[in-house]
């Protein structure tokens, strides 16, 4: 893999710690700004939506720049809002910051993405893809873990000057690692952003992104409630959560790690094995959870396969956009955000119905379900409706001439 991408890959680390960290930063926020919890924890939600809106709009305007020239502005600013959210003394000002940074964060890994795959080899997509995303990945396992205990000790203003402090080296390494290559319009060669557009209507590309919302909520819809599963139904003590935490990030790690490897060989029975897996595990899961040793085995497994399977679609996604070489970062990254904000919602549903904090896992193996429903759906009309390999052919009319 060329070094850029593991600069990339840094950035995406700052920002998926910025994304994350929020989590364990709320009541202090919340006390220090003298909002209450709830209207702290709308940061969160801001940055989610700013990042579905964000990805594909950032990514149509990008064209207009080269690809490090967006990187650059799109990290620059990021870096800058957690700078100015480290300084305020205003909630307004903080949630501002925070969808600016959504904004931001969804434009870079929407440049990033087509970045990375354009140069490495044209069949080596889903393993830059890996690399890139192992950022997030290690932001679970190291970065959330330590902007808690950044806001811990020194308070919530800390971990964001960390993030800011994180982006300055990815800032000058990419301004000299990252080739200048045109994001789209400057290049005459490219296709216009009406062309990209239509481009994205492409069956598969439509069906990619479906799964990879479903797959991605089914992620976040556990990862949201994994906290009350420990402690309420698996009995272990509060300080297990951020073990357990850790857990599905090294899981996840090893997911996008081992997947990249699959991905651009054998994509198919890595979906269709790794999401059958998947949806046996949340169901297991969900039977066991009152199991402490079960519940610590399975989050690893299932933080691997989730992420495996998700970053497996996420290449998958590039491949079959290929008439949108600027745009496919964008709708992808839309679209797992999507999965990432209806998945909690629907965990949150079932919870609140009175169905019990092992109720995520339930719908969390619903929405997989429904994915591979879909998925298989997708792949037998795709079968029968392949032509006929030329080598067959002639076969075949043998065959139908004897039946005659």
């Amino acid at each position: 893999m060329p070094f850029a991408i593991y600069l990339l890959g840094l950035a995406v680390f700052a920002q998926g710690t910025s994304e994350f960290m929020l989590s364990g930063l709320v009541p202090d926020i919340a006390r220090d700004l003298d909002v209450s919890i709830p209207s702290a924890g709308h940061l969160t939600s801001a940055f989610a939506v700013g990042m579905v809106v964000g990805a594909p709009l950032m990514a149509l305007l990008s064209r207009r720049f080269s690809r490090r020239r967006a990187l650059l502005a799109f990290l620059g600013a990021f870096l800058l809002v957690h700078v100015v959210g480290a300084l305020t003394t205003s909630f307004a000002v903080l949630l501002a910051t925070r969808v600016a940074g959504a904004l931001a964060n969804a434009g870079f890994l929407a440049v990033a993405l087509v970045t990375a795959t354009s140069i490495v080899e044209p069949n080596a997509k889903g393993r830059a893809t890996s690399v890139l995303l192992g950022g997030v990945t290690v932001a679970c396992v190291a970065g959330v873990p330590a902007g808690a205990v950044l806001g811990e000790v020194w308070g919530w203003r800390s971990a964001f000057w960390a993030v800011a402090l994180l982006s300055v080296p990815a800032v000058l390494a990419i301004g000299r690692a990252v080739p200048a290559g045109t994001a789209g319009a400057p290049d005459a060669t490219a296709p216009s952003a009406v062309g990209e557009l239509r481009a994205l209507r492409g069956p598969r590309l439509v069906i990619t992104l479906l799964l990879g919302a479903l797959v991605n909520g089914a992620t976040f819809c556990t990862f949201t409630y994994l906290a009350p599963l420990v402690t309420k139904v698996t009995g272990l003590g509060s300080g297990w959560v951020p073990v357990v935490l850790a857990l599905f990030g090294i899981g996840s790690f090893i997911g996008v790690s081992l997947g990249g490897r699959v991905a651009d060989v054998r994509p198919v029975p890595l979906l269709v094995g790794g999401s059958l897996a998947l949806l046996a595990g949340w169901v297991l899961l969900a039977v066991t959870a009152a199991s402490a040793v079960a519940v610590l085995v399975l989050v690893l497994v299932q933080g691997a396969l989730a992420f495996g399977v998700g970053s497996t679609l996420i290449s998958q996604a590039l491949y079959a956009a290929t008439g949108a070489p600027t745009l496919a970062g964008g709708f992808a990254t839309a679209a797992f955000n999507v999965g990432g904000a209806i998945g909690p919602w629907c965990g949150g549903l079932a919870i609140f119905a009175g169905l019990g904090y092992r109720s995520p896992l339930w719908v969390s193996a619903l929405l997989v379900t429904a994915a591979l429903v879909i998925g298989g759906a997708a792949l037998g009309l795709s079968r029968r409706g392949r032509p006929v390999p030329a080598r067959w052919r002639g076969h075949v009319a043998t065959r139908r001439r004897r039946r005659r």
